[in-house]
This record gives structure tokens, C-alpha cells and sequence, in this order.
């Protein structure tokens, strides 16, 4: 079989996305249409002395981005012709949550069917993240990267610097990264919260003290402790930090607590139940990241939260404009009857 496009290799980009690429603009200048016929991967193979397997690689994406098709005992085939507008985006977060969903799903939904998104998850694991890096170079378009390390944030950095600038996009987090010639749509975690506090300032005081409930076998931003503590001792405020609350603890009556982690939430309400403490009198109570549940939670709890839908629609409009920019996400505070 004649071989109707032309494959010329470059070493900026693994072989089996160039064969990718010469056949999308073979379809996108018309000389392949839907129903063709192409070479078989050992043709392909012989043709051009590459290895089987980066052929089949190469085809087997195609398929999964239902380009090809594949027929039993007759070959591959062109199944779609559509391609011209097809970008591909690898999104990497550090874990699933009900807020990264709410990320993901504005992103995916802003930037619309003609963009490919592929979502993997590192979990703040530095061997996984170099992995997923690693094995992406050059297969994508953009790269947008929540880079939540809190170890090894220096080799968090380095692997970093494999993706050209221009196409990586950080995301919720920004990092001490040179030249900053890349994009990112970022919480300042530690002037966020103490510019939520300051708002929220004179129901604040009603309280005799403030008390921040910040896990450590969930990681979260270190910058939020920081924050907290410049607040209070701005307003010169008697404040404590529990890490990781426990059955055992004992709520502190006209108290004001801030709650970074639902689950500690939920026992943070059980006990004050057990107590009977009345949450918006005896205690207060404000919870971090917004969802409808806590509209009506106890008659509404007090929320101090980025707009996580807003930040992925950021982020695909840098993408869909062809931008590079640094935006900082919207941070707001809810007050309810819990304060």
C-alpha cells in the first residue's frame, strides 16, 4: 500500500506523537478521507524503521480519539475527519475532591468538545508526578498542573522545567518558579484568609477566642496557619491551633472556630451537640471551600472560600485565548448563622 502522507522526524517530540500529528494534518489537508484505508502498523513499521510498538502507541490513541478505527482482519481505517481544531490538554491535580471536581468540571465545560483533557491525580507524590511529566513531554498542547508538594518542592520545580513555559498553566497554587514565563490562576492562601478574617473582624469579637482546626494527615497549604496567626496577633486576638481534631476534644465554649477539613466539621458539630452548645451563640463556628450543603446547615454555616468553578473557567480561557497571564482567584467570605 502507498503511503499517503509524510512523516518528518524531530527530536523535540516522542515518534509516536509525530506519526500522530502527520496523520491529522494528512486528514486536515484532505488527503486522507473518512473510510480510507491506512497502513498496517508493521507497514508503517518497515516503511519509516520504526519499532512496532511505537506504531501501535501512536494508533491506538488515534482510536481512543475515535480518529481510527480498527477492523477485524482488514486494518485501520479513517473514522473521523474533524480534526483540525483538536487540542490536547493534560490536567494534573493532587487529589479528587468534591472542589477539585467543581475545578475540573467548569475547565472541561469552558473549553469545549474540540479540546481532549486528560486528568490524572499525583497525590502530592513526587515519584508519581515526575512519572506522569515524564511520560507526557511533547504529547500535549497544554499543561495545567495543580503543584500541591509539601516535601521536595525543589525537585517539584525541576521536573517543572521539562515543559516548555509557554504551554504549562499552574493551578490553585502559585510556586517560587524562574523567569515566570509560564501561566497561573492561583489562591494567595495566607492573604486570603486574614482578608476574610478582617472582614468578618467585628462578629470575630464577639468571641473570647479563635481557634484554627487544621489537618496534617490531609495536606493543606502551610501558608493558611501563617495567615491566621498574623491576624490574630494583628488584632491581638487569644488564638490556638488544633491539628487533627480528635474524639477526645472538648469544644471551648464562646470560642470562634475556623475548620479547614470537613470531616473535622462533622465532629466538630457532633461535639458540640454532645455539649449542647448552640453553634452561632455559645460557639462559632466558619468552614472552609463553599457547598450548597452549607446553605443550610444549621440554618446556614459561615464560609470563607475561593470560587473553584471560576478557576477552571480561568484557566480554560487562558487556553482558548491564547493567553499567558498570572490571575489571582476570587476569595470570598459568606457570612450565615454560624458566627
Amino acid at each position: 500500500m502507498e503511503i499517503q502522507f509524510d512523516i518528518e522526524f524531530k527530536e523535540s517530540a516522542p515518534k509516536y506523537v509525530q506519526i500522530i500529528n502527520s496523520l491529522l494534518q494528512a486528514i486536515s489537508k484532505g488527503k486522507l478521507k473518512r473510510g480510507d484505508k491506512i497502513p498496517s502498523i508493521n507497514q508503517l513499521s518497515e516503511e519509516f524503521l520504526l519499532s512496532r510498538d511505537t506504531v501501535e502507541k501512536a494508533y491506538k490513541h488515534m482510536i481512543k480519539d475515535g480518529v481510527l478505527i480498527s477492523v477485524r482482519g482488514k486494518g485501520y481505517f479513517i473514522n473521523r475527519v474533524d480534526v483540525e481544531n483538536t487540542t490536547r490538554v493534560l490536567l494534573v491535580m493532587n487529589k479528587i475532591s468534591n472542589y477539585k471536581k467543581q475545578v475540573y468540571n467548569a475547565f472541561v465545560e469552558q473549553v469545549g468538545k474540540n479540546v481532549n483533557v486528560d486528568l490524572h491525580i499525583h497525590h502530592s507524590n513526587i515519584n508519581i508526578f515526575k512519572n506522569l511529566i515524564k511520560n507526557s513531554i511533547g504529547e500535549y498542547d497544554h499543561y495545567v498542573v495543580m503543584p500541591h508538594f509539601y516535601e521536595k518542592n525543589e525537585e517539584a520545580i525541576e521536573i517543572l522545567k521539562l515543559l516548555p513555559p509557554e504551554k504549562l498553566i499552574l493551578l490553585d497554587k502559585d510556586i517560587d518558579f524562574p523567569g515566570k514565563k509560564h501561566s497561573c490562576v492561583y489562591q494567595n492562601f495566607e492573604k486570603d484568609i486574614v482578608e476574610a478574617l478582617n472582614e468578618a473582624e467585628s462578629l470575630l469579637k464577639a468571641y473570647s477566642k479563635l481557634i484554627l482546626i487544621f489537618p496534617t494527615i490531609i495536606p493543606y497549604p502551610k501558608e493558611i496557619v501563617k495567615g491566621f496567626r498574623i491576624f490574630c496577633i494583628q488584632q491581638e486576638i487569644e488564638h490556638e491551633i488544633i491539628y487533627d481534631f480528635q474524639e477526645t476534644n472538648v469544644v471551648t465554649e464562646q470560642a470562634a472556630y475556623i475548620v479547614v477539613e470537613e470531616n473535622d466539621l462533622v465532629e466538630l458539630i457532633k461535639k458540640c451537640r454532645q455539649q449542647a452548645l448552640d453553634v452561632g451563640k455559645d460557639v462559632g463556628i466558619i468552614s472552609y471551600n463553599e457547598t450548597p450543603l452549607k446553605e443550610i446547615l444549621l440554618n446556614g454555616i459561615t464560609t470563607i472560600s475561593t470560587d473553584h468553578e471560576q478557576m477552571g473557567r480561568t484557566a480554560a480561557n487562558l487556553i482558548i485565548n491564547g493567553e499567558q497571564a498570572f490571575v489571582k482567584n476570587p476569595f470570598t467570605l459568606t457570612i450565615r448563622k454560624s458566627l
